[in-house]
């Protein structure tokens, strides 16, 4: 079974515009980005709520934590969620509840056992694993790249933190991997990070 492909820079840029050109685009940049920045299985995306995510005082929490019922191998975990990837929850929080950054607050008066990605079926319940990866098949492919799954987004967030030599450790614990070997099968050797590894000498 071949590994999925890794998108490149310009890959990912391109599938960021043709997801700008459609509805629910707000949402969706921030499901791809949850794949490529946290390292998420769709599984776990579709399981966020939005409890999973807020603040009490409406901001982005810098970390979330997964049970064992929510992420894969029965034991929980925690997902660090990088600058980029909060500023881009409170822009798809502020455009799906037609709030101001400032009054995300008021979520809480709400409910917030509900997903946090609603789809077109559900706005409580959200998608479900199968569907959340047909998804991502559907704008990979919209977007001309071949190749592409769900999986793209985890390999993408391990062979980065890879290529700016992260230690491998390190990356098996962001990921949630039992096993080292199989954080190694994630990072792809690319020309950068060998390049990288050369320039260690000089």
């Amino acid at each position: 079974m071949s590994q999925a492909r890794i998108l490149t820079d310009r890959e990912f840029r391109k599938v960021l515009l043709n997801i700008a050109k459609k509805m629910h685009h707000a949402r969706n940049k921030c499901m791809l980005y949850m794949s490529h920045l946290a390292g998420l299985r769709v599984g776990e995306i579709s399981s966020l709520t939005l409890k999973h995510v807020l603040n009490d005082d409406g901001t982005i929490k810098d970390e979330m934590y997964l049970t064992a019922d929510e992420t894969k191998g029965n034991r929980g975990r925690t997902v660090l969620l990088p600058e980029k990837l909060r500023e881009e929850l409170t822009e798809y929080l502020s455009v799906r509840f037609k709030l101001k950054a400032a009054d995300l607050h008021v979520l809480h008066y709400t409910d917030t056992s509900r997903a946090l990605f609603y789809s077109q079926k559900s706005m409580k319940d959200g998608f479900d694993p199968n569907t959340l990866s047909q998804w991502f098949a559907r704008i990979y492919r919209e977007a001309g790249i071949s190749g592409a799954s769900s999986h793209s987004g985890r390999r993408f967030f391990a062979t980065h933190l890879s290529e700016n030599s992260v230690n491998p450790k390190i990356i098996q614990k962001l990921l949630g991997h039992r096993n080292l070997q199989t954080t190694m099968i994630y990072c792809e050797v690319s020309p950068k990070s060998m390049r990288n590894a050369v320039e260690l000498l000089s």
